[in-house]
Formats: structure tokens, C-alpha cells, sequence
């Protein structure tokens, strides 16, 4: 029996559907097995989170003394500089302060130069009474033989010898008037003195105050929040706003535990965020992990050791430093959500974070005031009240 011409086109037709299913499942399997290689060698060399988002110093500008509010320099959303004024408080009260210092410094000094000119009184009349002293005696020596051979009278000899005595008594308490002059003064100059010192030092302590009243930006950035209004009266430590340098930004990505065993200090990570979309990338490296997880640094840590405990997967924030090159082409706020993926190929760098370095990892002298300036005042109001100089003890 021979095949009709309808039985052969369907084999034909049988024959392609085979190889074509065939070809379907070869595809498969070979982007199956090449997913399975992508996978061992480049997904499960990598760790990501949505759970990120940016962080950054909010650097917040407190009053250093207490005052009324005269004026304010700048408002949220614009860009300060370090050292620029931004609150002005008013000034009567901290120049009436440094007024009074500068008085009882002045009257101090005063006080002292009487003291130190009562001690060269006391030395003269320890010198007269030296003199005295020496007058009565000679009187006595030269009285006393002529009384021997009765050309004097017994009781002209006891009136020299009671003049004698009397000399001695008085010189005795001259002595000790001038050691009690002496206790609190020889041996140091008026400006060295004790009283001097303390009175100088809240001298300097009203001067730098009175010029406290102006508050400076300690860093240069962008004010975020602004709590002050310009007549109200702060007290020192009185949060007058925020400054947010945005040039100095990371990300704290909170990878769960489980995905923390290839972690390391120095691994490179690349990072999307939500404002900009996936068009814009950002680079960075994993800086070091945090010590605890997210729970335990919270305000309330969960309490386990109960009996309708549940197991939560607790996450740890790993801190990652951006490119600043980056961040000033595309600038991140505090508290956007970002996407952070990073590189665990290589698993050679430490776990720990490193150490702190020897020098300060941020320093600011914006609102440092010399006191230099602040002793040179004082030595002013001292050398005025000394008139020719220093009096020596």
C-alpha cells in the first residue's frame, strides 16, 4: 500500500513540529544553564536593598548666650557659609555685663596698688621705729654711768630705760604690721596677683560673651529648619536652627542579617535613587557596619524574652560613602529612599570598620573667637588703672 500525497506533507509536518519543539527546549535549557551560571557568578555576588536611604550631618545652631533676637540672616532652603552671621541677638545686656567687669577690674587694681603702697608705708615706719629705737638706747648707755656715780638721778635712768622699752614694743609691732601687709602681697606684681587674675578672667569671660551675639554658621550648607523668630528670647543651648552641608552625604542601607556574610569594609556599590530614577547612577563603598542592629539602637528595643515571641529578621545598617564628584552633579537630600546594590566578589577586606583617624574628622573655627584679643583688652584696662607701670612687691 502506498502513501498518499496527504499522508506525506503530514509527516512532514509532524517531522517539523518535532525539531521545533526540540529547538524550543534546547533554548530553554541553554538559557536556563546560562541563567544558572549568572546567577552563581554574578547574583550571588551581590546584596540589595530598597531598605536605604541618605544621611547626613545636620549640623544644628544653638544660642551660646542668652538674648532677645534682633535679627535673623537667613531662612530655610538657602545656602549659608561658614562664618556668615545668621542670628543677631541684642546686645544691651551682655555690653552692660562686660561694663561691670570692666569696673571691677579696674577697682580691683585700685584696691591693690593702695595695698601695695600701704606696704611701703609700713617699711617706713619700721624704719623710723628702728631709729627710735636706737635714739632710746643711746640715751640709756649714755645715762646709765652717770647714774652710777650719783651725777644723774635714779629716776632719769628709769624713764631712759622705759623709753627703751617702749621703743622696742613699737618697732615689735611695726614688724608685724609690715608681715601682714607683706602676707598677701611680696613676691608678685599687681597683674600677677590673685584678685587680679579672677577679676580678669571674668573680664575676658564678659568680652567674649558680649561678642557672642552674633550666631555663625560653623559649616557652609543649606538651612533646613528654622525654629527662631526674631524677637523671642532664647536661653544658651537654644536650638535656633539647622544646617545641612550636603556636600557631606551617605547612605544607610539596612541589609538583613542573613545577607551580611559577604559584606566587607571597602566594597564597591552602586546606587539608584528614587528622586532621579534608574537614568541616574551613583558610585560608592561600603564604609563599615553598624555594631548593632536597628532594633537594638531604637527607643524602644523589642523585648524578647516573652512568651508570645515571634521571630522578626532583624536588619543592619551599612553605611556607604557616595562620590562627591557625583553628588555635586545630581545633590541628594536627607532622607530620600535609595536603591543600594553592592559588589561582594571580593571578600578580602575586614568586617570591622576602621579606626578612628588620629585627626579630627570634622573641624570648624567659624565661630572661634581670639582670645588673644580678649587678654590684650584686659592688660588695656590694668595698665590704665597702674598709670606709670607695675608696682613691684
Amino acid at each position: 500500500m502506498t502513501d498518499t500525497p496527504h499522508d506525506t506533507a503530514a509527516a512532514r509536518q509532524e517531522r517539523k513540529r518535532r525539531r521545533a519543539l526540540m529547538g524550543i527546549t534546547v533554548l530553554f535549557l541553554i538559557a536556563g544553564g546560562l541563567y544558572a551560571l549568572y546567577a552563581s557568578q554574578v547574583l550571588s555576588k551581590r546584596e540589595e536593598t530598597d531598605n536605604a536611604y541618605v544621611g547626613g550631618n545636620m549640623v544644628t545652631l544653638t544660642a551660646q548666650v542668652a538674648g532677645n533676637v534682633a535679627a535673623i540672616g537667613a531662612d530655610e532652603t538657602q545656602l549659608v557659609h561658614a562664618g556668615m552671621e545668621l542670628v543677631r541677638l541684642d546686645p544691651t545686656d551682655a555690653e552692660v555685663a562686660l561694663a561691670q567687669a570692666r569696673a571691677k577690674l579696674g577697682a580691683v587694681v585700685r584696691q591693690l596698688r593702695e595695698r601695695y603702697a600701704g606696704v611701703a608705708q609700713y617699711e617706713a615706719t619700721v624704719a623710723l621705729r628702728r631709729k627710735e629705737l636706737q635714739r632710746a638706747q643711746g640715751d640709756f648707755a649714755r645715762r646709765q654711768p652717770l647714774a652710777a656715780d650719783q651725777t644723774l638721778p635714779l629716776e632719769e635712768v628709769a624713764h631712759a630705760r622705759q623709753a627703751v622699752q617702749a621703743a622696742e614694743s613699737a618697732l615689735d609691732i611695726a614688724v608685724r604690721q609690715l608681715g601682714a601687709a607683706r602676707a598677701g602681697l611680696q613676691g608678685v606684681a599687681i597683674e600677677q596677683h590673685p584678685s587680679v587674675q579672677a577679676a580678669k578672667a571674668d573680664f575676658v569671660q564678659a568680652w567674649v560673651a558680649a561678642r557672642r551675639n552674633a550666631v555663625l554658621a560653623p559649616v557652609s550648607g543649606y538651612v533646613g529648619k528654622r525654629s527662631v523668630q526674631v524677637g523671642s528670647h532664647v536661653l544658651a543651648g537654644t536650638a535656633l536652627m539647622t544646617i545641612v552641608p550636603i556636600d557631606q552625604l551617605w547612605v544607610d542601607a539596612n541589609f538583613k542579617e542573613s545577607e551580611l556574610r559577604n559584606i566587607r569594609v571597602g566594597q564597591p556599590a552602586t546606587l539608584e535613587a528614587d528622586a532621579y530614577g534608574s537614568t541616574i547612577e551613583y558610585h560608592g563603598k561600603v564604609l563599615g557596619l553598624s555594631p548593632g542592629t536597628g532594633s537594638a539602637f531604637s527607643l524602644l528595643p523589642a523585648q524578647n524574652a516573652t512568651g508570645n515571641w515571634i521571630k522578626v529578621v532583624q536588619r543592619v545598617p551599612v553605611r556607604i560613602a557616595l562620590d562627591p564628584q557625583e553628588l555635586r552633579a545630581h545633590p541628594l537630600r536627607i532622607g530620600l529612599s535609595m536603591l543600594a546594590t553592592v559588589d561582594t566578589h571580593d571578600t578580602s577586606g575586614p568586617m570591622l570598620g576602621a579606626p578612628a583617624p588620629a585627626t579630627p574628622s570634622y573641624m570648624t573655627q567659624a565661630p572661634a573667637l581670639s582670645l588673644q584679643q580678649a587678654d590684650e583688652a584686659a592688660r588695656s584696662v590694668i595698665a590704665r588703672q597702674l598709670g606709670q607701670g607695675l608696682i613691684k612687691g
